[in-house]
């Protein structure tokens, strides 16, 4: 039996797979951290097997007495990263601070941690380069977004990444870096499902690119693999769901209306400063031309990760892509 310590734990996921290892019998205590007071977030009782704490993982402080307080009483083994801002529009030191920073602050303080063994990043398909030149099917060496001129929530994302990635062999602790596709549903800081979820969906005119879409029950599932696990590496999580964008919009059932891309900028734009949408067109050009389907072979064969729950589309039935694991 382990304990579980999960950051971000008031997000959508977050708190999903705090249910989920808080009903594991191979998990002995799960202790819970978020920004969130704990009159703000009643969905965690203090119990025999969970704790929930308030803590700013943006201060490197907290971080320290989290991990040297709390974490080293309940012989916290594993660690799953979830702290991550989900707005596009977020900007500046403090969210960096929070995507960033927090993580390099966890990863200097667990390899001197008396009980750490392993720490598992949740990260996102969008570090992932889209290009004419590369492929919509991208495995794990695919090339990242290294553009300096990329959204600060790409680069952030892609620094993230990277800094776990640079520590695999490197700590007294093993690293997991899940790449998971996008999970669609409200509260998920999904940028695809505030597209969707809207009187009308704007297109680029002349392009219908290929999207693979996500359920949180897939993502937990990933993530309670890589926990229970051994070893590390780069693991790409699909969704069940691969179809092109014009699909996903008629099953969603939302109009569709097919512009130039200048104008389809501007009208996200304007949407966003009219309705403070957080759907963000700058940060989804690249997929929405061109389109990304992550190929999840490592994780079927190392993790024992398919996926499996298809999303539970408004108009018609899931698609699964053949080229994804069965």
């Amino acid at each position: 039996m382990i304990s579980v310590l999960v950051t971000g734990a008031t997000t959508t996921v977050g708190e999903s797979l705090v249910r989920s290892l808080v009903a594991d019998t191979r998990v002995r205590h799960v202790l819970a951290v978020a920004r969130e007071a704990p009159e703000q977030a009643p969905l965690f009782s203090h119990g025999n097997r969970l704790t929930y704490l308030q803590v700013d993982l943006a201060r490197s402080r907290h971080v320290r007495e989290l991990l040297f307080g709390p974490a080293r009483d309940l012989g916290v083994e594993v660690v799953v990263h979830l702290n991550q801002q989900d707005s596009g529009f977020q900007r500046g030191r403090r969210t960096h601070a929070a995507n960033v920073e927090a993580l390099r602050a966890m990863m200097d303080l667990a390899d001197r941690h008396p009980t750490i063994r392993r720490l598992v990043l949740k990260s996102y398909a969008v570090v992932y380069k889209v290009s004419l030149e590369l492929p919509v099917l991208v495995r794990e060496e695919h090339p990242l977004n290294l553009s300096p001129k990329a959204p600060q929530y790409i680069r952030d994302r892609v620094e993230a990444d990277l800094t776990a990635c640079a520590r695999m062999g490197l700590s007294s602790y093993e690293t997991v870096v899940l790449r998971c596709a996008e999970a669609i549903g409200p509260g998920t800081g999904s940028q695809l499902f505030d597209y969707l979820d809207a009187p009308i969906a704007f297109r680029p005119m002349g392009f219908d690119p290929m999207v693979n879409v996500s359920t949180v029950e897939d993502v937990v599932c990933a993530l309670e693999r890589a926990t229970h696990g051994s070893g590390e590496g780069v693991f790409n999580v699909p969704g069940f769901d691969t179809l092109p964008l014009s699909e996903a919009i008629r099953k969603w059932g939302t109009p569709s209306l097919p512009l130039p891309g200048p104008l389809v900028s501007k009208a996200y734009t304007l949407r966003h400063r009219l309705t403070g949408s957080k759907f963000s067109y700058g940060l989804n050009r690249n997929r929405l031309h061109l389109g990304l389907v992550l190929d999840g072979h490592r994780a079927a064969d190392v993790l024992g990760y398919t996926p499996s729950h298809p999303l539970d589309w408004p108009v018609g039935g899931p698609v699964a892509d053949p080229r994804l694991p069965a």
